[in-house]
């Protein structure tokens, strides 16, 4: 089973401007993906300094961005 972890992540200097990311995670159901979340976007967090994860949800992949 795939889970997308998908994000909107704004810049810490202009909290205006904000995108849509997101993390396919392999073989994880979707309880394991709200569990993990955090870790994991600490991790990305980490990798992109400057940003900040404002929310984030699981999903199907390609489910859309409806309450992200």
């Amino acid at each position: 089973m795939m889970i997308e972890l998908a994000f909107v992540a704004c810049l810490t200097a202009d909290l205006e401007r904000c995108e849509d990311y997101s993390l396919l995670l392999l073989d994880m159901p979707q309880t394991a993906c709200l569990l993990m979340g955090p870790t994991r976007l600490a991790t990305w967090s980490e990798g992109h300094p400057g940003w900040q994860v404002t929310s984030w949800q699981c999903r199907t992949p390609g489910a859309g961005p409806e309450d992200v």
